[in-house]
């Protein structure tokens, strides 16, 4: 069966290096036989601000809000507003979903973490019973594909921006796989606008190659959600002792005081 992909889209340029990496992703997927939709945020004009205007009707609680409470309600109740509700449904049905950006200021564009705010709501993206590994999109793979301003030297463990892996913690392990998503390792163009016009193109001829067996790639690796104790949400104690000899740490949060692990948020299977 063909798989379905969502590309959630932001960048301001349809002749950026952005966007020529997100043309690449549906040219070489659609000729896999994917249906390959794109969320153009910018283009939609896709509102950045959780606020009460995402619920329609009253809320539950104007004199004290609070958005994650009110539009895990308005999410049971269908009363979400149409583009939250149409961009979930998109989710739904993918069976990939790639976010392709700039990075801004070591994280995502205002616009997509808005999308990220808006449409991964409390109950239809995680609940409290279901997140990390027993997530809701546990049968679903997601990636982050971005390009950076700065060169990959500096992204490095003694570079002056530190290593990469801790940059992308948060965005791979607080946001995709606490929703479940089995983590594909990111598609890294390093400072494409300063890079020569043959060394643009070897960067999507790269891409294209990754993106041809993309389906079958192994995801990243994360700590079972049942290697926790269910009160504390600490490391078990029999787990913590099998590692507690090991060199380094589990992964780039976890790493029980000692050093970082190989790049486990850089490479599939670490």
């Amino acid at each position: 069966m063909a798989k379905k992909v969502l590309i959630v889209y932001a960048h301001q340029s349809s002749g950026s290096f952005n966007a020529a990496a997100k043309n690449t992703a549906v040219e070489v997927l659609t000729a896999q036989g994917c249906t390959v939709e794109v969320s153009d945020l910018y283009d939609m004009g896709f509102k950045a601000t959780a606020t009460a205007e995402d619920i329609k009707g009253e809320v539950m609680n104007a004199e004290n809000f609070c958005y994650m409470k009110e539009t895990k309600l308005a999410w049971e109740q269908g009363k979400l507003s149409d583009d939250i509700t149409k961009e979930q449904s998109k989710l739904t049905e993918a069976d990939l979903v790639i976010f392709q950006f700039p990075m801004y200021w070591f994280g995502v564009p205002a616009i997509l973490k808005g999308w990220i705010d808006r449409v991964l709501t409390n109950g239809f993206a995680f609940s409290q019973e279901k997140r990390y590994s027993q997530g809701i999109f546990k049968d679903k793979r997601a990636m982050l594909s971005f390009t950076t301003g700065s060169l990959e030297s500096m992204f490095h463990p003694t570079g002056i921006n530190g290593d990469m892996n801790v940059t992308l913690w948060p965005l791979q392990t607080g946001i995709l796989h606490y929703c479940g998503f089995q983590v594909l390792a990111p598609q890294i163009f390093w400072a494409p606008a300063s890079a020569a016009a043959e060394d643009r193109k070897s960067m999507l001829d790269s891409w294209s190659t990754r993106l041809q067996g993309l389906l079958e790639e192994k995801p990243l690796s994360f700590i079972p959600l049942n290697c926790f104790d269910e009160k504390t949400f600490q490391l078990k104690p029999d787990f913590y002792e099998k590692h507690a000899s090991k060199a380094s740490g589990l992964t780039v949060g976890i790493h029980l005081k000692k050093p970082l692990p190989p790049p486990s948020q850089m490479k599939s299977g670490c």
